[in-house]
């Protein structure tokens, strides 16, 4: 490969945010009014002093169907059910035991649910995992390779499988998934319909989807769409094999590539600044052939024959009502289909709301734990 080709490759990989995010690069202008090296100190002392994405619980191993290992936490119910923080959130009962899973989102890890999980730490089990080749899990053993192959929604929900064998063999499960998060109970379900009929006493979808996600237009004019429906595929394949150039290239246009991150993730202006680095960094640790191997499964995701699993049970369904990733109408239409879910559209919001709007989010977690009879109704 010559110097001009790779030079070229490098530009590619440092626009990749911008391709897969649909974006045009006006979005970073007025990151460009303040000098690279302030916003660099900017960083550091936000990755310093942030306490997001800290908490930790007891570390877990499960194994994948085909050999991943799958890192997981579990943080336990205090031993007093009586405490202070357990009467203000749920009454004076001791809860049923039960386990909360919490399953993130593409790019993401599990510290997404950071603010949810410092609320409802000692109240419920729960458990927190990274998805394959994600956070503190092994790459994806069965994407490694000359015969790999891509990863699928159906895999995630035979990975999900695996870590509840693993974290939660018994009892009562009450599941919630942000984004491909969702995508991955959904998956579950549709694989495993005994386990959900028998032990699945609530679910919570996030800003997540049944299908239809090619639709789906990233805020941007339909010929924008359409080109990047086109090329993105096949971009995304060759930059995948080029991983350590791509992400010279990422880093070098970093200023730009926090900028769409920003964009895409929230809606309202006065996100706190340590949350915005907060979700860079774990957007940005995400490696470009993980971004690679992850995409196409979402034109192919259709698990809308799945939902019928979770018609008898509490659900949650919520979404921003700005969010450009997948729109609040695709959570709308999971409602539809499930009439007794409770829809929360939670105004200027975008696609991470549950770390734009914690308590908002929390709070509906929260109700939905008191319906699927995982804590006790307050009084």
């Amino acid at each position: 490969m010559g110097d001009d080709t790779w030079r070229k490759a490098g530009w590619a990989g440092a626009a990749i945010g911008v391709l897969a995010a649909g974006a045009a690069a006006g979005v970073a202008v007025e990151r460009l009014t303040v000098g690279r090296s302030v916003r660099q100190k900017a960083r550091l002392a936000l990755d310093a002093e942030g306490p997001y994405g800290a908490l930790r619980g007891t570390s877990g191993r499960a194994l994948a169907d085909d050999g991943t290992t799958l890192y997981y936490e579990v943080d336990e119910v205090e031993p007093d059910p009586s405490g202070p923080r357990r009467r203000r959130l749920f009454g004076r009962k001791a809860p049923t035991p039960a386990t909360v899973v919490f399953s993130h989102g593409y790019c993401l890890t599990q510290d997404s649910w950071h603010f949810q999980r410092a609320a409802l730490r000692g109240i419920v089990r729960t458990v927190h995992w990274d998805q394959r080749s994600h956070g503190h899990s092994e790459r994806g053993r069965a994407q490694q390779g000359p015969d790999g192959v891509p990863v699928t929604i159906e895999q995630l929900g035979r990975d999900l499988k695996a870590v509840l064998d693993a974290a939660a063999p018994e009892g009562p499960l009450v599941l919630i998934g942000h984004s491909m998060g969702g995508m991955t109970i959904m998956a579950l379900a549709a694989q495993y319909p005994e386990l959900v009929r028998d032990r699945v006493v609530g679910v919570g979808f996030v800003g997540t989807s049944a299908g239809r996600l090619d639709e789906v237009s990233y805020g941007l004019p339909l010929a924008g769409v359409n080109a990047v429906r086109r090329v993105l595929p096949g971009v995304l394949r060759a930059l995948g094999s080029q991983a350590e150039l791509v992400e010279r290239g990422r880093r070098a246009t970093a200023d730009l590539f926090a900028g769409l991150i920003k964009k895409y993730s929230f809606s309202s202006k006065d996100v706190d600044p340590a949350v915005a680095r907060f979700a860079e960094r774990m957007i940005e640790s995400t490696p470009i052939d993980v971004v690679a191997e992850f995409y196409p499964a979402f034109a192919e995701h259709d698990m809308t024959a799945a939902l019928g699993a979770f018609r008898e049970m509490p659900v949650l369904a919520l979404a921003g009502d700005h969010d450009l990733v997948t729109p609040s109408a695709h959570t709308e239409a999971i409602a539809d289909l499930l009439p007794g879910a409770e829809l929360v559209i939670v105004p200027d919001a975008g696609h991470l709301v549950m770390l734009e709007h914690p308590e908002a989010v929390t709070d509906r977690i929260a109700d939905l734990l008191v319906r699927a009879g995982a804590v006790p109704v307050p009084g």
